[in-house]
């Protein structure tokens, strides 16, 4: 069992009348509501509550990326991940993107990523994302041609990282006369490559082909979540000829630890509701540009019954739904302890600071985690 502290770096201060005013908070949302001073201290918060989770215990720390959002303050997941490298010494260091098809120089992170493992020493976990629709906007990328730039820009990574170089890479999107990356990455014969996806059968394929991890993402219903594992693990052993390990499966989980059930529900709906209908508020057309996910995907089995979290409406299909595991240390040891027998994970991606979370509130939340939670994780799903 690998455990992951997972940040997504929210701008937790939209107005209390932001959803009448605005229909989204991704691309449209004036950066004039964005106070940079108020920022610089929720970067030092955020940065400090990663730092933290290598002290309580923490198998890695991550971040991702987003673009003229609300959402997340992460355009530069790297920029993130160099302070990260200085801060701590043990834990490792997942990027969660990067967002492969937005690059039109993709050998800039096949860069990038070489000096964080160097600087690091070797601590590095890649994360190579597609990128949700919205950010084809933000970067004038054709979304048709997204999944073809994002499987080429992998490959040229790979290849910048394990082949000897200079060589010439040409391709459908990229070509380049020399690749020859300085500095090699510190770990051969390169940093583990995790993926993240929404379970489009593309991503799905990609994954098992290769045999990498694959991270669910966290706002839909827990069992959809769990069926998008089942189409993994169907397809690598019809297909590709191996069982998927737990240790290739990861479930990423908002989670809150209070004292009691109902203190904890008290304190960490409002945060949650801030999440679910204000910083994922946006139009389907933002989400879903059309060439961006495949007829194939969106006429498969399960896809209609996904119900995303910002069109639930209470409290209860928030608990049934399994959008978040909420509760005193004993709730949430039995919630993770069910879900990750249902799920075959090997990999929890907990999210700990959620929306307007305060940081005094995260790092407490962490910190009963981390020692009423924790220990009984690791005792019956030892690695």
């Amino acid at each position: 069992m690998q455990l992951v502290c997972f940040h997504l770096m929210p701008w937790p201060d939209l107005p209390a009348d932001f959803e009448q005013k605005h229909d989204s908070a991704w691309l449209t949302l004036p950066n004039t509501l964005f106070d940079p001073r108020r920022g610089q201290a929720l970067y030092t918060d955020y940065l400090d509550q990663l730092v933290a989770a290598e002290r309580l215990g923490f198998d890695v720390i991550g971040v991702n990326e987003h673009h003229q959002n609300a959402y997340g303050l992460m355009p530069s997941p790297n920029i993130m991940a160099a302070a990260l490298t200085k801060m701590t010494s043990r834990v490792k260091i997942l990027v969660l993107g990067s967002a492969l098809p937005l690059y039109d120089h993709p050998l800039r992170v096949a860069e990038e990523v070489a000096m964080l493992d160097v600087m690091s020493g070797g601590r590095m976990i890649a994360g190579m994302v597609v990128g949700l629709g919205v950010e084809a906007y933000s970067y004038e990328i054709n979304p048709t041609f997204m999944r073809e730039r994002y499987r080429e820009a992998h490959d040229l990574i790979v290849r910048a990282w394990t082949e000897p170089g200079p060589f010439h890479f040409e391709g459908k999107h990229y070509d380049f006369r020399f690749v020859n990356v300085w500095p090699r990455t510190y770990q051969q014969p390169h940093p583990p490559i995790w993926i993240p996806g929404s379970g489009s059968i593309e991503t799905i394929r990609f994954v098992a082909e290769r045999r990498y991890p694959f991270i669910a993402l966290p706002y839909s219903q827990f069992d959809v979540m769990c069926e998008h594992f089942d189409l993994l693990r169907e397809y690598a052993a019809t297909h590709c000829g191996y069982d998927v390990p737990p240790s290739q499966i990861g479930w990423p989980a908002m989670i809150y630890v209070g004292e009691t059930d109902t203190s904890a529900r008290e304190e960490f709906e409002p945060h949650f509701w801030y999440l679910a209908k204000k910083g994922l508020r946006l139009p389907r057309e933002y989400m879903f540009p059309p060439g961006h996910t495949s007829v194939e995907s969106q006429l498969r089995p399960g896809h209609a019954k996904r119900k995303f979290i910002s069109l639930i409406s209470s409290w209860k299909e928030a608990e049934d739904g399994g959008y978040a595991i909420v509760g005193s240390a004993e709730t949430v040891r039995q919630k993770l302890r069910e879900g990750i027998k249902r799920a075959g994970c090997g990999i929890i991606q907990g999210i700990f600071q959620v929306g307007s979370m305060p940081h005094e509130m995260t790092l407490r939340n962490m910190e009963r985690f981390a020692r009423h939670v924790m220990p009984a994780l690791r005792e019956e799903f030892p690695r």
